[in-house]
């Protein structure tokens, strides 16, 4: 096993028991309902009561902040005591400060303990696929890679992640300036759900269905499209499933994808996520989809 500490910002939606687990270090991000008091995700507002308050409160659109530097501060000093260089991957620089935050303080605490190594890595996922990442990390460091080996290939995995999904409603998403006001009012005013993909750090808009059971349709056909048109080999990749407030949804999506992926690769079940407010900020609470990237052994 290597000696460095695997740090993450709380974007990547492990949960206390996969960082339990896989003994990484999570950074919280901090939600606010009302713009003036911020709790600490996971230690002072777990995502369960997050999603309930916007059911509650529909009009109400909560606001995330990322970990302050010092936050990093603590967390950097705390593992470079024990000896250990520390990797750290931060959601998205595309979505939030949190990497640059993260920067700042290796550049701090890199004055202070010098003999340690500090890399801090622009993921350019988000939620579940930030998740599988990290676990792969985890996965690299107990197979016994290097602290340069294991950078080089976070940053051939981090280009094969795809995720694919929609949300309930559009009201968050324009609220967040993440679509157009004309275009969002429209599809929300006439009930139709959105198809969003996201790879590199880039959101896409992937076109429109009727009804969610049709969305969740169409993203079966489009993670089995991505494989067709591609050539990649599925076993090569590991998949997740992720949502906010509805677990039975998500288990019932979850199963149907499974089956479906059975008739084109060797898949026997995926783990599931609950995306955090980071991201359910954007989404609302019903966002629901899939995710996956290449495993370590295949980049």
């Amino acid at each position: 096993m290597g000696n460095y500490q695997i740090i993450s910002d709380g974007s990547c939606d492990l949960g206390r028991e996969r960082s339990d687990r896989t003994g990484v270090k999570i950074i919280p991000y901090y939600v606010s309902f009302d713009g003036e008091k911020f709790y600490k995700e996971i230690e002072e507002m777990d995502v369960r009561r997050f999603y309930n308050h916007m059911v509650e409160h529909p009009k109400v659109f909560p606001k995330t902040s990322l970990p302050p530097v010092q936050d990093y501060v603590d967390a950097f000093t705390s593992a470079a005591r024990e000896g250990k260089d520390i990797i750290c991957l931060c959601l998205s620089s595309k979505f939030s400060g949190s990497f640059n935050s993260a920067q700042n303080a290796a550049r701090i605490v890199g004055e202070m303990y010098k003999n340690i190594r500090i890399a801090v890595i622009d993921t350019t996922l988000a939620t579940a696929l930030q998740g599988l990442l990290v676990q792969e990390c985890a996965r690299m460091r107990d197979a016994g890679l290097s602290f340069e080996n294991i950078q080089k290939k976070i940053e051939k995995i981090k280009s094969t992640g795809r995720i694919f999904f929609s949300v309930g409603s559009m009201d968050y998403l324009i609220h967040g300036g993440r679509v157009g006001k004309v275009m969002g009012l429209a599809a929300s005013t006439l009930g139709i759900k959105p198809l969003i993909s996201m790879k590199e750090g880039e959101i896409f808009p992937e076109g429109m269905t009727r009804s969610r059971k049709k969305a969740f349709d169409r993203i079966i056909s489009m993670a089995r499209n991505f494989f067709k048109d591609s050539g990649e080999i599925p076993e090569q990749y590991t998949f997740a499933s992720g949502y906010g407030c509805d677990y039975n949804e998500c288990v019932a999506f979850k199963n149907q994808l499974v089956a479906s992926m059975k008739s084109y690769c060797h898949i026997d079940d995926m783990e599931i996520y609950q995306i955090g407010a980071t991201i359910g900020v954007h989404t609302g609470p019903y966002p629901l989809g899939m995710g996956f990237l290449k495993r370590f052994e295949y980049v």
